[in-house]
């Protein structure tokens, strides 16, 4: 049974920093590619950050780059979200996904970050 668990979500002021975790269970974590996902209150799923199983890495929007920073730790079937310079539209429910054959199959059930202004 697969299980993906995020953890490190909040309340923080805008300019802060977090760094979200989601351990995987279940799955060949050294060999999935691994993805983080965002819903803002009344808005669609936003794709965030991916890294591959080798380390390649994709990200978002242009706001996201150079502020949000995706890598793995594959000895502690891990992936982490490290999110710096905040804003309030940052505001969302963070996913965690793992992919199975080219989609993202499994998800965490998420965990909250929210940024005051």
């Amino acid at each position: 049974q697969v299980q993906l668990v995020e953890s490190g979500g909040g309340l923080v002021q805008a300019g802060d920093s977090l760094r979200l975790s989601c351990a995987a269970s279940g799955i060949t974590f050294n060999r999935v590619a691994m993805g983080w996902f965002r819903r803002a209150p009344g808005k669609e799923r936003e794709f965030v950050s991916a890294i591959r199983w080798s380390g390649g890495t994709t990200t978002g929007t242009d706001s996201m780059k150079g502020r949000f920073t995706i890598s793995r730790d594959n000895a502690k079937n891990t992936v982490y979200l490290q999110m710096n310079s905040l804003k309030p539209e940052d505001t969302a429910i963070y996913y965690c996904a793992a992919d199975r054959a080219g989609t993202w199959a499994y998800w965490g059930q998420g965990t909250q970050v929210t940024v005051s202004s």
